[in-house]
């Protein structure tokens, strides 16, 4: 029984340290907290009932020599040799210093209150009840969407007023309205479009409430500066995460790193939006702590309690930024895919609609459904053209033969928008997924693009169907992933050859980007690859807690794609910069040639820098691993199927 006690205090101390360490450094899953206080309560009952000893077997050892014995070494007096180091690292208490057992047993009190600290400190020390900010939402040619939150009654009413920034004089204030009331109804939120502005012009905002904030429209289309445009985009953010004491539990490092890299820009590659795709709350990580409306207003009013907002550079602070968002799982619940009336996506849906929808992009014009009803949005700013899906609120079960990711109207809209020829100075449609379309991921691929296979090339048909007759390259954006990927999908019509689709290379074919998380937990494995000519992998980078895109679109000079001499042409190129913990790692370059005579010529991507180390011991361990968890996937998925067959049978007997 004794030496029994020995292994429980040794398990659960190891256990301790190692979950407490996963869940603070690594991933925040749910079933780590409750491992750690488990294994705590395992450890301490344990190592109590080691140094008291047991009363009935020291009743048994005055009349029994042998019992005796066997006590005195359990209590590890028969041990000569009991160091500070194997009892700080096995957490097993030592008969030469009281010090060192208290010592190693505080160790594992601490972290798992460390963890308590992660979990509850900010939900509770931070309602953000009182919260009051304001930000800016999508920015037009002539108008731009401000948000707003103010709770205090004693501030109504708010007056919004704004004027141009210049450097000769400050121009007057224009009010642009007054909001004299908010309620809960929209957790006192309200939005306020400003009109009549100048394109391209930079704008400073002020409410009476003592908010303020600056932003530039966007330019007029055929204009010079419409043949630019730079913005950022990523997914995914948690705050405190990796966990750090000393840090503000709401504190977003990402968000941080992001103001900073932005302020290093020039001025002509400063973004002029974030494009957000998904996951700007995790109301189910690392524990989910109620699924009413309440509280998944208390998650978004967190976000925007953060301090991070206030971090400043060169550029200004990252709440400065116009953001414009797309939906994602956990905002809701992981994997979602119960529809939009399905509880608990009615109660996520709110705060939603209210922080995000409201200040969003328009939705489609031809959207194939009332436009209140409608969580997908489509703009155009400069040189390319935008449609922001929405692959949560009306997907089905994926993996079936007729499973939809967009549902019908969304699904007719994108098609329609697909088949649009787009103005004059416009060379690019930009699609953005929260989640990837590739199903080069083979851990969770149901839950992207892959688990809806059929619509994919529905889409993908569409998708190259608009490159080859209107001369628009497609690029696709998305998130969701943790992890960075680049992917090609070549249009079968190009007849590219077997050297043409190799893994890992630049090439023809829409372009994928998918990038994340901005501020949250990387997987620390491989489990991105290529298995067929489909889906050609371009570039992976699963390493790092924050990651962003930059992507900036300009006219410059290239090589006629299609003339047998070197002929220089006019090009709207693009260039996507990957950004890994504040720093460019890699950039992509792709362009379309101005005359449309070369629309089904487009030249090849290429890689413009790569610093990303590749090939190394610790990328092949990472891999093997993967492809082990890739494995115990396919024999759960395998078992859970002949289970279910098994049912189905049993039932028809």
């Amino acid at each position: 029984m004794a030496s029994l006690r020995r292994v429980a205090v040794a398990t659960s101390s190891t256990a301790i340290r190692l979950f407490s360490f996963v869940f603070l450094r690594w991933i925040p899953g749910h079933l780590f907290g409750p491992i750690v206080f488990t294994s705590l309560a395992v450890y301490l009952s344990s190592l109590f009932s080691l140094l008291s000893g047991d009363e009935t077997t020291q009743r048994e050892s005055k009349k029994n020599q042998k019992s005796s014995a066997r006590l005195s070494k359990d209590l590890g007096a028969n041990q000569p040799r009991d160091s500070a180091l194997k009892t700080l690292l096995t957490g097993l208490p030592s008969r030469r210093s009281r010090l060192w057992t208290w010592t190693t047993g505080l160790i594992n009190v601490v972290l798992a209150l460390l963890t308590l600290d992660f979990l509850v400190r900010g939900l509770v020390a931070y309602p953000s009840n009182d919260v009051s900010f304001s930000r800016i939402g999508f920015v037009s040619p002539t108008t731009a969407n401000l948000l707003f939150r103010e709770p205090d009654s004693s501030q109504l009413p708010v007056v919004v007023s704004y004027q141009e920034v210049t450097t000769i004089s400050p121009e007057k204030w224009i009010r642009e309205g007054t909001v004299y009331k908010l309620e809960n109804e929209t957790d006192f939120t309200a939005t306020v479009t400003l009109k009549n502005l100048k394109p391209s012009t930079h704008y400073r905002y002020s409410l009476s409430n003592n908010k303020s904030g600056t932003f530039t429209t966007s330019a007029r289309p055929g204009s010079p500066e419409a043949n630019r445009l730079s913005f950022v985009t990523s997914s995914c953010l948690k705050p405190n995460f990796p966990y750090n004491i000393l840090s503000h539990p709401l504190r977003v490092p990402g968000i941080e790193q992001l103001t900073e890299a932005i302020g290093k820009l020039p001025a002509l590659l400063r973004p002029a939006f974030m494009l957000f795709l998904g996951d700007f709350v995790y109301i189910d990580v690392p524990f989910r702590f109620g699924s009413s409306v309440s509280h998944y207003r208390s998650e978004y009013r967190r976000i925007y309690s953060s301090p991070s907002w206030n971090a400043k550079s060169e550029a200004g602070s990252a709440i400065d930024l116009p953001w414009i968002h797309t939906l994602d799982d956990h905002e809701i619940e992981n994997d979602w895919s119960k529809g939009n009336k399905t509880a608990p996506y009615p109660a996520a849906a709110d705060p939603f609609i209210h922080y995000h929808v409201s200040a969003n992009p328009p939705v489609p014009a031809a959207s194939f459904a009332h436009p209140d009803d409608v969580t997908y949005f489509s703009f155009v700013n400069g040189p390319a053209s935008f449609f922001m899906l929405d692959t949560r609120t009306y997907r089905s079960e994926p993996a079936k033969e007729d499973s939809t990711i967009l549902g019908y109207a969304q699904l007719q809209s994108l098609l329609a928008y697909l088949s649009t020829p787009e103005p004059a100075g416009v060379y690019w449609k930009i699609i953005a997924s929260s989640v990837p379309f590739t199903k080069n991921w083979h851990v969770g691929t149901t839950d992207t693009w892959g688990g809806f296979l059929n619509e994919r090339r529905t889409v993908f048909e569409a998708m190259w169907r608009a490159e080859r007759e209107l001369g628009a390259r497609i690029i696709l954006l998305s998130g969701d992933r943790h992890e960075f990927a680049a992917t090609r999908f070549p249009d079968p019509a190009l007849g590219l050859t077997s050297d043409e689709l190799q893994p890992n290379t630049a090439g023809f074919g829409l372009h994928e980007f998918s990038v994340g998380p901005l501020s949250m937990f990387y997987l620390p494995i491989r489990t991105y690859r290529q298995t067929d000519p489909e889906d050609v992998s371009v570039k992976y980078a699963p390493d790092g807690n924050s990651k962003f895109g930059l992507i900036d679109i300009a006219d410059d000079v290239e090589d006629d794609p299609t003339a047998p001499e070197h002929v220089p042409v006019r090009s709207s190129v693009l260039t996507y910069s990957l950004y890994v913990d504040g720093e460019v790692v890699w950039k992509y370059r792709l362009s379309v040639p101005h005359f449309k005579n070369t629309k089904s010529h487009f030249k090849p991507g290429n890689v413009v820098e790569d610093k990303l180390v590749t090939e190394s011991w610790g990328v092949v361990v990472k891999t093997t691993i993967g492809r082990i968890e890739e494995l115990a996937h396919f024999v759960v998925e395998k078992a859970t199927d002949l289970y279910d067959a098994a049912i189905v049978l049993y039932q028809g007997m």
